[in-house]
């Protein structure tokens, strides 16, 4: 297994250290999540070393290909899922969010089995960014991190519309 996809491995590892030092902070009554908030940056930083360097090695593999883009969506959903519970995040944008997320998963795996691999796009990488600052910020419960996060909403709806269009081709065979 190369760096990059060890990388990719040690968010979806970093997800379950990030949700149980969450908790952990949440029973000791923390309203500011310092340490889960240090531990999703690292996992977030991760996201963007791994395609780097994939990048500029030429590491890219068909695992790295599909379990980046997973690893991202348990990141930011185990995230958003912790914001629900203690009321800092709407669950209805939460819902609108994952949903998101299954729907290109899905459309990705239909690719696949044609042999096509769909890399992310620029507005795919925006909003995968805008969600993880508006992640930070209600972490941090930095004010008008829901704005961001109402941002992030838009941009994945925007970016999933535009993945959806763009190979529509792909659902007219089935």
């Amino acid at each position: 297994m190369n760096t990059p996809n060890k990388l990719t491995v040690l968010r979806l590892i970093l997800t379950v250290v990030f949700t149980i030092v969450f908790y952990l902070e949440m029973a000791a009554g923390k309203t500011t999540f310092l340490i889960s908030t240090i531990i999703f940056c690292v996992a977030s930083f991760t996201d963007f070393l791994d395609g780097y360097l994939a990048r500029r090695d030429n590491l890219v593999t068909d695992f790295g290909k599909f379990m980046d883009p997973l690893a991202d969506k348990v990141l930011v959903a185990a995230a958003m899922i912790m914001l629900v519970e203690i009321g800092y995040m709407p669950g209805w944008m939460a819902i609108l969010i994952i949903s998101r997320e299954y729907a290109i998963t899905i459309l990705r795996a239909i690719a696949a089995s044609s042999g096509k691999v769909l890399a992310a796009s620029k507005n795919g990488k925006l909003k995968t960014v805008t969600q993880m600052l508006g992640i930070i910020m209600l972490l941090l419960n930095i004010p008008y991190g829901i704005v961001v996060m109402f941002i992030a909403t838009i941009l994945t709806f925007y970016s999933g519309f535009e993945y959806i269009y763009l190979n529509r081709h792909l659902l007219s065979n089935m």
